[in-house]
């Protein structure tokens, strides 16, 4: 019962140039984009309805903007308790080795990110760390048991 959002579909169209290109994107790419997601989220914590937003939400900043919206890009920190608080968000930073997600990536078809960007998202990668809120699921395990590790992160706390 839970929206499923794929933040690709968010892209803008000169988002997605750039990336069809082979041209990793850069901060001022992606915070226009991110707090579009933002948005989604907060749309739909309002409205109580659960979601699921599948993004490559690489940097810490990053996944600020996706909690607190364009104010954590200001701030550099989620916005303090009350109007417009930081959204409760559990990220799930699915982690493998780059032959792995390359293998996948090399399957896919009719996506605008050619496989040569993934060394890039790599590079600009900073995995989660506390305070954030999130697990670390291993891309190495079945469909079926990265679902239930979510599943169990989620539902016992």
């Amino acid at each position: 019962g839970w929206k499923f959002y794929d933040a690709d579909d968010y892209h803008s169209p000169e988002n997605k140039k750039k990336m069809s290109e082979g041209i990793p994107l850069n901060d001022e790419d992606r915070i226009p984009w991110l707090c579009t997601l933002h948005d989604i989220l907060r749309r739909e914590d309002s409205s109580k309805q659960d979601a699921v937003l599948a993004c490559s939400a690489l940097k810490k900043m990053y996944r600020r903007v996706l909690v607190s919206g364009a104010s954590a890009i200001e701030s550099n920190q989620p916005r303090p308790p009350g109007e417009n608080a930081a959204l409760k968000i559990l990220f799930v930073h699915l982690d493998g080795p780059m032959e792995i997600i390359a293998g996948r990536l090399e399957k896919r078809r009719g996506h605008f990110m050619p496989p040569e960007l993934l060394k890039s998202q790599f590079d600009t990668l900073e995995p989660p760390s506390a305070p954030e809120t999130f697990i670390t699921v291993s891309l190495e395990k079945s469909l079926p048991e990265i679902v239930l590790e979510i599943e169990h992160a989620i539902f016992q706390g």
